[in-house]
């Protein structure tokens, strides 16, 4: 049966294969015709992989006529979305996706969710700290305010 192979540039090899041809004898056949590597490559047909070498064509359902493309295969992906740092490694443990910049605990170097990103929530080691921090930071701003009584007028 004939069938076609579409490479990556776009060009369309005839191919001559017997009916029940596998996989493996396919990739053997392109790699004599094509002068890449095929390595690294894949086949592609009606949207599927045809990654098992002993299989059959039949069972991918390949046709005579049928048009089979290479492809190269995509690395990466989206990035993994970092988790909630909150009792981690626990039954309870939170699974949701963190917030960005305000989810940053700059006391405990911890990432959180919008639930649990405030000091009290996460039950922060440096809660104590942040609290005495504050309240200087209060004090010191109040004393810088006070306006002294003119007396007299």
């Amino acid at each position: 049966m004939q069938i076609f192979v579409k490479t990556i540039k776009g060009e369309t090899i005839p191919l001559t294969i017997a009916s029940n041809a596998t996989v493996g004898d396919l990739t053997k056949l392109i790699t004599s015709q094509h002068t890449g590597s095929i390595t690294n490559m894949r086949l592609i047909h009606g949207g599927r992989h045809l990654a098992t070498p002993s299989k059959p064509l039949s069972e991918y359902s390949v046709r005579p006529e049928s048009t089979i493309s290479l492809a190269l295969p995509l690395r990466g992906g989206a990035p993994k979305l970092p988790k909630c740092d909150f009792k981690k490694n626990s039954p309870e443990q939170c699974k949701s996706a963190i917030q960005r910049i305000v989810g940053d605990c700059g006391f405990c170097g911890g990432h959180f969710c919008s639930k649990h990103r405030l000091l009290e929530s996460h039950n922060c080691e440096g809660l104590e700290d942040c609290k005495k921090e504050s309240h200087e930071r209060n004090a010191e701003k109040l004393n810088t305010e006070r306006t002294v009584a003119i007396k007299g007028i």
